[in-house]
């Protein structure tokens, strides 16, 4: 979304030993003032995907997502044959499903939304190892969320609930997590 509202999770990411190329997506931040879709984050995905692998073709390369992101990064990882891995946090089944979660959520209107970011669907389609991390206190997306497309993936597949993790939170309260999960999923940091 805004990298710059990020820049702290980059960092944490970082520390993990990850480099880091993060996407400003058309319609967020200083990218465009164009109205964001579903069709038009996938496509500024793909896009930075191979710019990267352009400049990092024999390098093990991971998707990341948080929140929206993260939903994003299920797609682009049912999409690419090349990723190592795929790392989402704080994220969902899809947005009507985030909707029905909230206190107006009984209103009959998720028919009517659009722009629905379905990944409980692209889950199964990611060949790759997939590490789902959840705050137990997110109120934004609910953890049950993130447990259901946990339960959705394919191994080899972690789940990882971090405590008092909250949506913007649960990546620097988890770090410890993050490392013991990341060597058993993916064997980084051996």
């Amino acid at each position: 979304r805004d990298v710059e509202r990020s820049a702290f999770r980059i960092r944490q990411m970082n520390e993990l030993g990850f480099a880091v190329l993060a996407i400003e997506y058309r319609g967020f931040g200083r990218s465009t003032d164009e109205l964001p879709s579903e069709a038009s984050v996938a496509e500024d995905a793909r896009a930075g995907w191979a710019w990267l692998a352009s400049k990092a073709a024999a390098s093990d390369r991971y998707i990341f997502g948080h929140s929206l992101g993260g939903a994003i990064a299920v797609r682009l990882a049912s999409e690419v044959p090349d990723a190592k891995g795929l790392i989402v946090e704080g994220t969902f089944t899809s947005i009507p499903a985030v909707f029905e979660t909230m206190a107006w959520g009984w209103l009959p209107i998720t028919p009517l939304i659009t722009q629905r970011f379905d990944s409980a669907d692209r889950i199964t389609q990611v060949k790759v190892p997939v590490l789902v991390v959840h705050g137990d206190a997110d109120r934004l997306i609910r953890p049950a969320l993130g447990r259901e497309l946990y339960e959705r993936a394919s191994a080899p597949k972690r789940f990882v609930l971090v405590e008092g993790g909250t949506h913007y939170n649960t990546n620097g309260r988890g770090q410890q997590q993050y490392r013991q999960a990341l060597r058993e999923l993916f064997g980084l940091g051996a």
